[in-house]
């Protein structure tokens, strides 16, 4: 967004100073979700690793500027006592594309998530984003047609998002099947394999490979040159230590799956139910490999924001 906003995006929109500067400066910002905060992670996890993100992103070099809607206005960059809100009131709705506008009318809280902070950022001048991993197309959903809006988005709004693959509850198969016809380029970042979030394997191949992150930078750059209008994935795998194996998660998560069902938990709850039931059923192995995952797309997610720049 031009930092001389128009009227409509003065009473809409609020920036951080120091975002806002750095953007008018031309400097490497790189937008965070704080779904993630609200939804992803329980208090007090939730608002350390929002620091530590933002401190990776600081010591890179690089301005962070996580998302979110508070009282109405979208705030880009959150100022620690916001941080401590998203990260401790009740009081925060799940904020995806259909939801923005109405909570923003009703002068509600929300929590953005991929989707929607895609929006912001794109809005906003960001082009590069970092987050835990995209939603996707649901387990069932040749029935049910539970599919994330952000696979949507991503094929419309052109920021680069790096994450580590879809979340490993969903249809990894159908997702990727769904970005390739929504044209959405998967690029593993050192990897040949879409990485499926706690698991650094798939089985499932992605589009392209680069080694760092100039390579990934000359590519943003030339979609963007070239006008194609969509968005990309830098999918950066879980770090090898922290890693658990597919089989083993499979497991965990078929079960996961069959106690939601159980229990009747669908639509926006289901996602939260199924990560802290994996959480449980993992003892804490799962949270520890989702905590280290996104500090590490935070970090790889700078870099790529700082080359981008020059």
């Amino acid at each position: 967004m031009n930092i001389s906003a128009s009227r409509s995006e003065e009473i809409f929109f609020n920036f951080k100073e120091e975002v806002r500067e750095a953007l008018k400066d031309g400097r490497p910002v790189v937008a965070l979700e704080s779904t993630l905060i609200s939804h992803g992670f329980p208090y007090p996890e939730n608002l350390k690793i929002a620091g530590e993100m933002e401190e990776i992103i600081r010591g890179c070099g690089v301005m962070p500027a996580t998302i979110a809607v508070i009282g109405g206005k979208i705030k880009v960059g959150l100022t620690r006592s916001e941080l401590e809100f998203m990260a401790t009131s009740r009081d925060i709705l799940k904020a995806s594309r259909r939801d923005l506008a109405v909570i923003v009318a009703k002068g509600l809280n929300g929590a953005t998530t991929v989707a929607a902070t895609m929006i912001v950022a794109k809005r906003a001048g960001i082009k590069v984003f970092a987050t835990g991993g995209i939603g996707g197309v649901h387990r069932g959903a040749e029935k049910t047609f539970d599919i994330s809006a952000d696979l949507q988005e991503l094929a419309r709004t052109p920021v680069a998002v790096v994450c580590s693959g879809a979340k490993a509850i969903l249809d990894l198969p159908l997702t990727k099947e769904y970005l390739e016809t929504m044209g959405v380029p998967i690029i593993g970042f050192g990897s040949e394999e879409l990485p499926a979030f706690y698991c650094r394997e798939s089985g499932l191949k992605v589009d392209y490979v680069v080694n760092n992150e100039v390579e990934a930078a000359k590519i943003i750059r030339a979609m963007q040159d070239l006008r194609l209008g969509g968005g990309m994935i830098i999918a950066n795998p879980v770090p090898e230590e922290y890693a658990l194996s597919m089989e083993y998660m499979n497991e965990i998560i078929e079960e996961a799956v069959r106690a939601a069902e159980k229990e009747g938990i669908k639509g926006k709850k289901l996602t939260p139910y199924l990560l802290n039931k994996i959480k449980e059923l993992t003892g804490g192995k799962s949270l520890k490999a989702n905590i280290e995952l996104v500090k590490n797309n935070a970090r790889v997610a700078a870099k790529i924001a700082r080359e981008l720049i020059k």
